[in-house]
């Protein structure tokens, strides 16, 4: 059933699950699965069709990893049937990575093609060159590197590529996403829309990333519970139509309904685009919402961050770190206040740890000076879990209480263990030893125990690992409440856009730049720099300016900037004719959205009319970041 390649498989016509008569690639048919005494599967009745790209989410041991080894015909099922049509290949990617330690780079994805065949393929050209030869991405030893000495992350990324280059029919991926960063994620998405369309290929993937699930899939699997429910498109479809059983039924808890409704509010005002897809029932949207209040009051919370920090919180001054002959950062200039909500975002290796690192003084500068405020009480949750090693014989409750028996969450106390069950610990998962935590509950007890010793300032470095989507609403409601100055860094761009209030990325080159157009902003800096076209000059934020104002420094960034030739009065002249003209533009595509989401709601029950919108919806961005750039690009002249 092997081929040599990792985790490549192929069906053969005359297998006894082959079936021919069958409409779609794989059929299953009132398939059960236990283990123990918990059904996994409860007689689950499913279907993968041609041209499909399921998404598949449910909580941490629900059974999602266990339907992809039924699909996949890696296990067999205790009652019901599985089929296949005949001939089917079948590519795998397991939370494990089995490639022979021996082998090289190029063994593992390219196999037996000669140099002349991959080479002259545009698609394996990309393939290479997003995962494994990109800016983003490079691999040190190149393909002629040895697979042994390579770490989990390369490793994941070779798997994947092997997977890609081969390109099977089913394609079947379990977190394809981890160890990549924003970029890569953004790549492989686009790789996966503009190759999964064939009707004979389709796509099922597993994964807590739902910016990725969003941006791939065209429908979305829910395991739960032994049953598999089935939404027609991506999260933010899976998220109104959930909430909307659960509003109809009234099967749910207040406190979950809730949690779904605040997420749905700020999918619904903070980004249009995603409520703007065809598939969404925009009007029930609108009525679902109408009266929960935002996810938070970012005034109110900056008001209470203020009162418990003063105005100083973590300033950094012409600050240099150096690792070895890296320069991670060059003369840095930063200021971190009171109810600031940032989110960091960077390639592999940038730096965006250290920083960390560096803000919570666990590192010491080359140069430069850092300034802590007297009040501060800075929590940072890394990304190793180790320091419960010796709370292994404790309970969950136990590690919790520890620390302190009751926590103030914005305006409201709660207890331990009232906090851990909005975190995910249930009340028989509070009884539990520390040592039989799964690695999704560990992170959890992580990030609980933090919260409870009531910090002003908290650090998270990849916050996401090992969380399901359930515990990540959770988390994001937690956060939502939580008033305090908040740093993240994370390659989950939807955890990113829903907590933070502004984006900032380290771009390799030892300088911090403020991103005013968020995460699509740094992947088109990332794609101009790859391209070698230098693109825009760095966008300095607002309180970055006003620093620089107060101090008299005209650098932004911390490097003392010899200035420039100052531009002609007819040059500035010019430039505020383009800044107004551009403004008046940008007041009518306004106008022309407006109109384009008010078609949208009335024409929610037509399909057919709402894509042609959606297209139009998508010009009207494009024009407009566009025409953004252009005025940035004007303001820089004009004095």
């Amino acid at each position: 059933m092997f081929d040599g390649r990792p985790d490549l498989l192929t069906v053969p016509t005359s297998s006894r699950h082959a079936s021919t008569e069958v409409a779609n690639l794989v059929s299953v048919e009132r398939a059960s699965v236990a283990l123990g005494t918990a059904a996994v599967l409860d007689a689950v009745s499913l279907g993968v069709g041609g041209g499909e790209r399921i998404g598949v989410v449910g909580r941490n041991g629900g059974g999602k990893t266990t339907l992809l080894s039924v699909l996949s015909g890696r296990r067999e099922v205790d009652s019901g049937r599985v089929a296949w049509t005949g001939g089917l290949s079948i590519g795998v990617l397991g939370q494990a990575d089995e490639l022979a330690a021996d082998a090289s780079v190029r063994d593992v994805v390219l196999g037996d093609l000669a140099e002349h065949q991959w080479a002259a393929d545009a698609r394996i050209r990309g393939v290479l060159d997003g995962l494994l030869g990109g800016s983003h991405a490079p691999l040190v030893g190149g393909l002629d590197q040895v697979v042994g000495p390579l770490s989990g992350g390369e490793r994941r990324r070779v798997a994947l590529a092997a997977l890609l280059v081969a390109d099977p029919d089913l394609l079947i991926l379990d977190e394809p996403t981890n160890h990549l960063d924003v970029e890569g994620v953004a790549w492989l998405a686009e790789h996966l829309v503009a190759q999964r369309t064939r009707s004979d290929s389709a796509l099922v993937v597993v994964t807590h990333d739902r910016w990725f699930l969003d941006a791939v899939a065209t429908s979305t699997w829910e395991v739960a519970d032994g049953a598999v429910h089935a939404y027609e498109g991506g999260y933010a479809a899976f998220v109104l139509a959930r909430a909307e059983r659960a509003r109809v039924a009234a099967v749910t808890s207040e406190r979950r309904d809730n949690l779904l409704r605040k997420e749905l509010a700020w999918l619904r005002r903070g980004a249009p685009a995603r409520t703007s897809k065809p598939r969404f029932r925009i009007e029930a949207a609108t009525a679902l919402i109408a009266h929960e209040p935002p996810p938070r009051d970012d005034v109110e919370l900056a008001r209470f961050a203020a009162a418990r920090l003063g105005k100083d919180v973590i300033d950094l001054h012409d600050a240099s770190v150096s690792l070895g002959d890296r320069q991670l950062l060059n003369r840095v200039t930063w200021h971190l206040g009171p109810g600031d909500r940032l989110g960091l975002v960077g390639v592999n290796g940038a730096g965006k740890s250290t920083l960390l690192r560096v803000l919570s003084g666990d590192l010491p500068l080359s140069s430069g000076k850092r300034k802590v405020g007297v009040t501060v009480q800075l929590a940072f949750l890394t990304q190793d879990v180790r320091e419960l090693e010796a709370l292994a014989d404790h309970r969950v409750i136990e590690a919790v209480e520890m620390v302190r028996s009751t926590v103030r969450l914005g305006r409201k106390e709660l207890s331990a263990s009232q906090l851990a069950q909005r975190l995910g610990f249930t009340g028989p998962r509070q009884q539990t030893r520390v040592r039989d935590l799964s690695g999704g509950e560990r992170r959890r007890l992580q990030l609980t125990r933090l919260l409870m010793a009531e910090p002003n300032v908290l650090f998270l470095d990849e916050p996401t690992n090992d969380l399901d989507i359930e515990t990540l609403t959770s988390l994001e409601d937690v956060l939502d409440g939580w008033a305090g100055t908040l740093v993240v860094v994370s390659h989950d761009r939807y955890l990113l856009e829903r907590v933070t209030d502004r984006q900032v990325a380290l771009m390799g080159d030892g300088r911090l730049r403020d991103l005013p157009g968020g995460v699509d902003e740094y992947l088109r800096l990332r794609h101009s720099s790859a391209s070698g076209f230098r693109g825009h000059p760095e966008i300095p934020s607002s309180q970055d300016l006003l620093s620089a104002q107060n101090s008299g420094n005209p650098s932004v960034d911390g490097a003392q900037a010899s200035p420039g030739p100052a531009a002609t009065p007819a040059a500035q002249r010019e430039a505020r004719k383009v800044m107004a003209r551009v403004e008046r533009s940008l007041s009518r595509l306004a106008e022309r959205e407006s109109r384009v989401h008010d078609a949208m709601a009335a024409a929610a029950t037509d399909h057919a009319r709402v894509l042609e919108l959606n297209h139009e919806l998508r010009d009207i961005v494009d024009e407009r970041e566009g025409l953004e750039l252009e005025w940035l690009a004007a303001a820089e002249i004009v004095e």
